[in-house]
């Protein structure tokens, strides 16, 4: 996504305040973003679509209902490039910036990340399935023979066993979209973030989510939107994936398109696998 682009769609107020809109309550329909605003629905319609276009609103549909998200990708490719460039004040601003359009939505509790990667489908698909790509993108994660019903076992990082923690492969058509459900909370994760025993008891009743991930080919480049789902509210684990998944994606897009990624500091490992709890 040309970065002219994004600071095109962010130089009108109007599209700005939509974002702001979807910033305080994001996953809300065209109807909603309409209410209580001086511009008629066609005007918030044509404003949509061309932060759509630069990537900085993401749609789901939710049976006839059309969602609109915020998507932090943008921003964080902003901050990777340019950051160095700006002043402090600049850098605080842009930073408070990525940090409020990446804040977890209340009214529709799921994550929606949506990439362009140079790459084709069937190369992306060998990088979200393939242990010998996510061991170097992610430092760990699942694998599986990616059938429907399948497990889909877990690696914490390189150097740890599989392990099965209940998640099955939910949907699977190669090369266009893969969903898998996700895992509960581990015992492990107690003692990273502190939980007594009474409220590790409570979390590990939560409905479990799953994660999806929808490949369409544009061009010379593919689309990637990854949507996860099934939350029981504003959960630790939703909180925790939120903060995970745009750095691990962002070296997923790394890993494709320059055909190398740095390794994980020591203090980023631990951080990934804490929110990806």
């Amino acid at each position: 996504m040309a970065m002219d682009t994004v600071f095109k769609a962010l130089a009108d107020p109007s599209r700005r305040r939509l974002l702001d809109r979807l910033n305080d309550r994001s996953g809300q329909t065209l109807r909603e973003l309409c209410t209580d605003l001086d511009m008629a629905r066609q005007s918030v319609s044509k404003h949509l679509d061309v932060l759509e276009a630069a990537n900085l609103v993401t749609t789901v549909w939710r049976g006839r209902e059309k969602l609109h998200f915020v998507n932090a990708a943008p921003i964080n490719d902003i901050a990777e490039r340019w950051i160095d460039r700006y002043d402090r004040e600049r850098v605080r601003a842009l930073a408070d910036l990525k940090k409020a359009l990446e804040e977890t939505p209340m009214d529709h509790p799921e994550f929606v990340h949506v990439s362009y990667i140079e790459t084709t489908p069937e190369k992306l698909w060998q990088a979200l399935t393939d242990p010998a790509f996510t061991n170097r993108y992610w430092g760990g994660g699942p694998s599986s023979d990616w059938r429907v019903g399948s497990p889909v076992l877990w690696q914490s990082s390189a150097d740890d066993p599989f392990k099965d923690l209940g998640q099955v492969v939910l949907e699977s058509d190669p090369y266009r979209r893969l969903s898998y459900r996700w895992h509960n909370y581990q015992s492990e994760h107690a003692e990273m973030f502190g939980w007594s025993e009474d409220v590790f008891a409570e979390l590990v009743k939560e409905k479990i989510s799953r994660v999806t991930f929808e490949l369409e080919p544009i061009g010379t480049t593919v689309k990637l939107t990854v949507i996860h789902d099934g939350f029981q509210g504003n959960t630790e684990m939703l909180k925790g994936v939120s903060q995970g998944w745009p750095m691990i994606l962002s070296r997923l897009k790394t890993l494709l398109e320059t055909g190398d990624v740095s390794p994980f500091p020591a203090g980023d490992r631990q951080e990934v696998a804490a929110e990806q709890s």
